[in-house]
């Protein structure tokens, strides 16, 4: 940790009003995403902040270019699925699909989706501070190409994937697992490209010669092979670390690329001997950081228990899966019948004007693994966006969204629940 004789540095400032909207959106994953575009369609002015330089999350940003299975593809969603995938669109939403995608065509889509639905995006704005009065939440300020902005809204929506907003809003947030606060490991995923010919193996010299699979750092095989084009996606490096911190956040990107060099190694020897290195996303995948202490928590009962609400707002049976905090091989996977995730977990407590959409919604460190996915916080993130739109129709706080009223604005949106 650096050393300093000052504790803190004052800061003290007057920020331009950059932009005014009636929802802001902060975090352009697939939540923030959903919300931004389920925003619009209810007729109200979004902005968008991505602190970054492209949409779509750890998805296109961490090359996690797989849609893990969910059986109810509904919504935002399956709208995407159709318009970017659509040999593997299930005739009905109920359907359980797990297609590979190309994360640098998933980019441009998203770009060219979110002009059409009139939303202004902002990239490379990072979020610094929530404005505030009083209670509630106003807009957010973040550094920008240009210096510190404010960007007002009548809505806040976190989509930051570590809680940001909340967090610094005074909303109380939990992190990682109840008994030590440790978090799932890192994954920098990566692509391997068939030539049709044999590769000379390459590793540098500070990386690691593996032997075996029990040598690897997750001890398993665990890829994706696209038999169209060639293309491996690779998903078995693994750090120990919570990526909203910054000197965990800092070994792990220098970690995580001696253990891709490794891999790739490992690969070239072990059956994919006419493969080469292809693609390395620009920075490590992170599972999980914050949560935020919502209305109601989803817990690891209602997950196994296959639990409904009657505030159901998203529906997964994606299985729980935990990558072994503690940073060893193994992973906890247990099968889930599928359950609702209740519009409550959305809701923080101690503060109004925002809602948080995406990983770090209200909910355990187990229940957390299984909600985590990217179709389920589009899910999310489409709930939110409408929700806040329907607080700003109906002159309501956020937690005062009439249930009915939100079901009927999604499903207008395309959006079915199993029963």
């Amino acid at each position: 940790m650096a050393v300093s004789i000052h504790s803190s540095v004052p800061l003290q400032c007057a920020v331009e009003v950059y932009d005014e909207a009636d929802i802001v959106v902060v975090g352009g994953g697939p939540a923030g995403t959903a919300a931004a575009i389920s925003g619009a369609r209810c007729g109200k002015k979004v902005v968008l902040l991505e602190h970054s330089g492209q949409l779509g999350g750890m998805g296109t940003l961490g090359n996690v270019s797989v849609f893990m299975g969910v059986g109810n593809v509904t919504g935002i969603y399956r709208e995407m699925v159709s318009e970017v995938l659509p040999d593997h669109l299930p005739q009905s939403h109920e359907g359980s699909i797990w297609p590979q995608y190309s994360p640098f065509e998933l980019r441009h889509y998203l770009n060219t989706k979110l002009e059409r639905e009139a939303i202004k995006v902002y990239y490379h704005t990072s979020f610094v501070a929530a404005a505030m009065e009083g209670d509630t939440v106003t807009g957010v300020i973040a550094n920008t190409r240009q210096g510190l902005k404010a960007f007002l809204g009548r809505t806040v929506l976190d989509c930051t994937g570590d809680a940001r907003v909340a967090q610094d809003a005074g909303v109380p947030i939990r992190t990682g697992r109840s008994e030590d606060g440790l978090t799932q490991p890192m994954t920098l995923m990566f692509m391997m490209q068939n030539t049709g010919k044999p590769v000379k193996p390459y590793l540098p010299d500070d990386c690691y010669y593996y032997e075996t699979v029990d040598e690897l750092p997750q001890g398993r095989n665990l890829y994706w092979e696209r038999n169209d084009n060639g293309t491996l996606l690779v998903n078995m490096t693994r750090v120990k670390g919570n990526g909203a911190m910054i000197e965990d956040i800092n070994f792990a990107e220098k970690e995580s690329l001696r253990q891709v060099f490794s891999v790739a190694n490992y690969l070239q020897r072990n059956g994919f001997e006419t493969y080469v290195l292809s693609h390395v996303p620009g920075q490590v995948g992170v599972r999980e950081t914050n949560q935020i202490e919502g209305l109601y928590t989803l817990t690891e009962n209602d997950v196994t228990g296959g639990r409904r609400f009657e505030d159901v707002v998203a529906q997964t049976n994606y299985e729980i899966d935990i990558h072994s905090p503690d940073g060893r091989k193994g992973t906890d996977e247990r099968h889930v019948s599928g359950y609702d995730i209740p519009y409550r977990c959305m809701i923080p407590i101690s503060v109004k004007g925002l809602l948080v959409a995406g990983r770090s919604i209200s909910a355990t460190h187990v229940a957390m693994s299984s909600m985590r996915i990217q179709a389920t916080c589009y899910a999310l993130g489409q709930a939110a966006g409408i929700a806040a739109a329907c607080a700003i129709d109906d002159g309501v706080d956020l937690a005062q969204v009439p249930i009915s009223r939100l079901h009927e604005r999604m499903q207008e949106q395309g959006v079915k629940f199993l029963k």
